[in-house]
């Protein structure tokens, strides 16, 4: 059963995720049909965030707690 787990979950590095971006990115740019250029970028999308989602939802999270606690020290001054 171990092997049906590791199987499921694949670690994917930021570097091939910024690496298959950039290869679209370049692919998008040559593609004349706004139809295929809209899928290639959809697909970026979701290839960008199976990296990037969580660390760009902890980085808001980080600064909303900033925002909130430079706001209780004006309240307190």
């Amino acid at each position: 059963m171990s092997e049906e787990n590791e199987e499921q979950f694949e670690e994917i590095t930021s570097e091939e995720v910024d690496r298959v971006v950039a290869q679209l990115e370049t692919l998008i740019e040559s593609t004349d049909s706004e139809n295929i250029r809209s899928y290639l970028e959809e697909a970026m999308n979701e290839i960008y965030y199976l990296v990037y989602e969580e660390e760009d939802e902890e980085l808001d999270s980080e600064v909303e707690a900033c925002s909130e606690e430079d706001e209780d020290l004006s309240e307190a001054a």
